[in-house]
C-alpha cells in the first residue's frame, strides 16, 4: 500500500513540475502584435466595441500571462481586462518600487506622445504577488493614430 501511495505522489509531483515547465509567457513579438491589433480595432470598429473586447477577461486581448490596456495622455485608464476597478482612475503619479522610484505611466505617456511607440521598464507585482515584492516588467506602448491615448501590454522579465 505504501508503494502505491509513493508512486502516486511521485506521478502527481512530476505532472505538477511538467505543467510548470510547459507554462509559457507571452513574447515581445506577441505583445507588439496584440497591441497593434487592438489599435487597429479601435480605429476600424470604434472605441466602444474595442474597449468592450479589451475589457473582456475571456477576450482575444487576454492571452498567456498578459493583457492589453488603454491609457489616455492624462494618465487615466480607459480599458483593461483585470483590476477593472482601476478603469477611469488616474495613474499618472503612481510610483513603482524601483530604487529610485519611477513613474511608469508618465513614462508611457511620454513615449506615446514622443516616438509614438516603444518599451517602458518598471516594477509591478505578478498576479498573486504582493505589492512589496514586485517583479521587473516591460510594456510595449503604441499611440493610437489620431488619438490622445495609447494601447499597451507587458511581460515580466
Amino acid at each position: 500500500m505504501r508503494r502505491i501511495i509513493t508512486i502516486t505522489l511521485a506521478v502527481v509531483l512530476c505532472l505538477c513540475l511538467a505543467a510548470t515547465a510547459f507554462a509559457e509567457g507571452a513574447t515581445k513579438d506577441e505583445v507588439i502584435a496584440k497591441v497593434k491589433e487592438a489599435s487597429t480595432m479601435i480605429t476600424s470598429e470604434g472605441q466602444d466595441a474595442a474597449f468592450k473586447e479589451i475589457n473582456n477577461k475571456e477576450g482575444k486581448f487576454v492571452w498567456k500571462d498578459t493583457y492589453v490596456f488603454v491609457i489616455d495622455f492624462e494618465g487615466t485608464v480607459l480599458a483593461r481586462a483585470f483590476q477593472q476597478g482601476g478603469i477611469g482612475k488616474n495613474w499618472m503619479n503612481w510610483q513603482d518600487k524601483s530604487n529610485p522610484p519611477k513613474q511608469p505611466v508618465k513614462e508611457m505617456v511620454d513615449v506615446a506622445k514622443g516616438k509614438g511607440e516603444g518599451w517602458v521598464e518598471y516594477m509591478y507585482p505578478k498576479p498573486g504577488e504582493g505589492e512589496e515584492t514586485p517583479s521587473k516588467k516591460i510594456s510595449y506602448i503604441y499611440r493610437v493614430p489620431g488619438q490622445n491615448f495609447f494601447v499597451g501590454a507587458g511581460i515580466y522579465e
